[in-house]
């Protein structure tokens, strides 16, 4: 069962997990899971994804129930009518907030891609972040002799293809877990000895008004899972705003260790 954040007679929200497909995809024909289907199945009527999620991202999900209140959400994607914050595990010490305005290259969607995914134009894209909390191991899981890593909240001001995950990839602050863009012996250390196996990265808010009643909303979905764990193993608990964890559960937190 999906978990569902928010439901009106016209949109329903889930909390997607990391590793679920939202729609069927030419890359992942292996795949039979997918958002769209389940939740259809689970409430028992058609549903429109009114924007995307990649497969590794947990987190907001939102659908429109019928195909008026799918044109409209989707204008006010179009629109930048949608605030949303996403957490993300970085390995490095970001600045403590900025803005990453840097183009794009088009990527094709998943269905619409024919081969070759990339387009050859360049799209603007724009990202505000702020860094909650650092921490520095004493390991070398590259060539320093200590590892650092940060919890930062992302708000993209565009909705380009993997826009946060090149945009960290950019600043040489990758995202743990990411296997296209991070860097894999960092995402190795943290599987192997931090028991993280998905991608950092989570949308944990959104906020809009409702197309319909013109009630301003304000979804949550909070860590759970490896991510939970990562939060907590490094005490950055206090730095999140009130809704974007989920409770504890009673299991003891261990320090991280000291060897990869």
């Amino acid at each position: 069962m999906l978990p569902i954040l928010y439901r009106d007679e016209r949109l329903i929200a889930i909390h997607k997990p990391a590793g679920l497909l939202v729609h069927r995809s030419e890359i992942d024909r292996h795949e039979t899971r997918f958002a769209v289907q389940m939740l259809r199945d689970q409430i028992g009527q058609h549903v429109y994804a009114a924007h995307r999620l990649d497969k590794g991202t947990s987190g907001i999900l939102l659908f429109a129930l019928d195909k008026d209140a799918a044109r409209e959400m989707g204008a006010l994607f179009e629109q930048q009518k949608i605030d949303k914050t996403y957490l993300a595990v970085v390995r490095g010490h970001p600045p403590a907030a900025g803005r990453i305005d840097h183009a794009l290259t088009r990527q094709r969607d998943d269905r619409e891609w024919r081969g070759d995914r990339a387009g050859a134009e360049a799209q603007s894209a724009v990202t505000d972040y702020r860094t909650l909390a650092n921490v520095e191991l004493p390991v070398m899981v590259d060539r320093y002799p200590a590892s650092r890593y940060a919890l930062m909240a992302l708000s993209p001001l565009t909705g380009r293809r993997h826009q946060l995950r090149r945009h960290l990839k950019h600043i040489a602050h990758p995202i743990i877990g990411d296997a296209t863009y991070g860097k894999g012996v960092h995402n190795r250390y943290f599987a192997e000895h931090l028991d993280s196996r998905r991608m950092l990265l989570a949308c944990v808010e959104t906020a809009f008004t409702h197309p319909y009643s013109g009630e301003r909303l304000t979804l949550r979905a909070p860590l759970d899972g490896d991510f939970a764990g990562i939060v907590r193993r490094f005490a950055w608990e206090a730095t999140l705003a009130e809704g974007w964890l989920s409770p504890a559960d009673g299991a003891a937190d261990q320090d991280p260790p000291t060897k990869p």
